[in-house]
């Protein structure tokens, strides 16, 4: 397995498992955990597949992506439920914030690999790890996370994407630059949240 088709995996299951949170927090039924489940992990990915034409899409080749996402659900929504007392604002704010990272990351090499020019790379890494947590947010009737909490979400993930591309031009090894791109993407929003750091209103 290579490097970043892990990351991709890693991705989609902190996008689940926010998603999951998110849908047993309204009460939703096994469906509706699942179906949110299934937006978040892989909403920006297939927007990202769309926009660079990629076909088929990559959780229709990996129908293995999806068929995990369904077990999980069956085996989630019954935890989640008996581990609602800790469900929180902070705990999906700590697992967008991890996949954030992972999924930004995971866009700006496919991005590289389908030889888009580096600005349209970085742009792609940031709808891909937004754009899954905007669908949940929607589903779920909230303003978009991205767009309330005046934290700069997606701007963590265009600095850390610029980071990824830079360590790349100058000759970084390539696992080295995707986990410490991901890891300071995630630590950026993370630090934003905690100090409360306000992008102006």
């Amino acid at each position: 397995m290579t490097l970043i088709k892990f990351i991709e995996i890693m991705a989609i299951l902190v996008g689940a498992f926010s998603g999951f949170i998110e849908a047993r927090r309204k009460r939703m039924d096994l469906v509706g955990v699942f179906t949110v489940a299934f937006i978040t992990a892989f909403g920006g990915g297939t927007l990202r597949d769309i926009l660079l034409d990629r076909r088929p899409l990559f959780w229709v080749i990996h129908q293995e992506y999806a068929i995990l996402i369904f077990v999980l659900a069956l085996v989630a929504s019954p935890l989640i439920r008996t581990l609602r007392q800790i469900v929180s604002e902070r705990l999906i704010v700590i697992a967008d914030a991890v996949g954030l990272g992972l999924f930004s990351i995971a866009g700006v090499s496919a991005a590289l690999a389908a030889d888009m020019p580096i600005f349209i790379a970085s742009m792609m890494g940031v709808i891909t790890g937004i754009f899954g947590g905007v669908l949940r947010d929607i589903v779920c009737n909230e303003v978009p996370m991205v767009f309330r909490d005046g934290k700069p979400y997606a701007i963590c993930a265009f600095l850390g994407n610029w980071l990824y591309l830079m360590m790349r031009h100058y000759g970084v090894e390539p696992d080295f630059a995707l986990w410490t791109s991901a890891l300071f993407i995630s630590g950026l929003r993370l630090i934003t949240w905690k100090f409360d750091l306000q992008m102006g209103r």
